[in-house]
């Protein structure tokens, strides 16, 4: 193989150098509620900010080798779990003045951990937590559009992948996955529906293990599942299945906004009838 060598007399310093680093919008599911793992920086600028966890790309790494060493660092995983973990790149974000410091051009990921994982401090930060969506305040930089994209990018796939199993442990119920929707979306889903749904996606049966109740009919232990060997292109259900207005009360309102005129002209036919 020919190494490619650089012109002679070619000057990298003619153009202005800039910094690529990484953003990680990381999401989770606890307590019924959607969380992101946010970190309160301790360095100017915006010194004592909530921010995303993220860094610089070193010389010698990629991008998604970067955000995978970060994710690793700021939820205490193993190498070999963050490895398994779905991380996505969401966009890249180039916006000339978007960091004081000098230029720099951000490569943000989309990463869904399961309820296990933990928020790690660093040694660049204050402290890490995992805080519910949308109940923090501004965050650093031109991180509440990173975030806002990522939510928005989650709750699209979901409804054309089997993406909501990367919220659930390796074994979950039809219950904690149904969760998974309710809580991204921000809906109540038809438990019919989506338990029918439900058969057509790839899951695999589970292996056993202790029974978990999900409120079910008769407070039954359900079973368990888990997400097959390929990632599925057939999701389990879609905000089509949130509940709609039941079938009598639309029915009635629209008796309400149209008015009756076939009792007036059936009255107009056969007067004697009327009493």
């Amino acid at each position: 193989m020919t190494a490619h060598r650089a012109p002679e007399g070619y000057d990298p310093y003619a153009f202005e150098p800039f910094a690529v680093t990484t953003d990680l919008a990381v999401l989770t599911i606890r307590e019924e509620r959607l969380h992101v793992l946010l970190v309160e920086r301790a360095q100017e600028p915006y010194a004592g900010s909530w921010a995303l966890p993220g860094g610089f790309v070193l010389p010698r790494e990629s991008a998604e080798t970067a955000a995978r060493r970060e994710l690793a660092e700021e939820t205490g995983l193993s190498g070999a779990t963050v490895a398994g973990l779905h991380l996505e790149q969401l966009r890249t974000y180039t916006e000339p003045d978007r960091d004081p410091r000098m230029r720099v051009v951000s490569v943000a990921f989309t990463a869904l951990v399961p309820d296990s994982a933990r928020a790690a401090r660093r040694r660049d930060a204050a402290q890490a937590r995992w805080i519910p969506y949308g109940t923090h305040g501004p965050l650093a930089f031109d991180h509440d559009r990173i975030l806002a994209d990522a939510h928005e990018r989650v709750g699209a796939k979901l409804e054309y992948t089997c993406l909501a199993t990367a919220f659930c442990p390796p074994e979950f119920t039809l219950g904690e996955l149904r969760q998974v929707y309710e809580t991204v979306w921000g809906v109540e889903l038809d438990r019919p529906n989506f338990r029918r749904r439900s058969r057509h996606a790839r899951l695999r049966p589970g292996r056993g293990g202790p029974p978990r109740l999900t409120g079910g009919r008769g407070n039954r232990p359900p079973s368990t599942g888990r997400a097959g060997p390929r990632p599925s292109t057939r999701p389990s259900c879609d905000r089509k299945d949130a509940p709609r207005e039941p079938r009598t009360h639309r029915r009635q309102a629209g008796r309400d906004r149209i008015p009756d005129r076939t009792g007036a002209r059936r009255r107009a036919r056969f007067p004697h009838r009327v009493q």
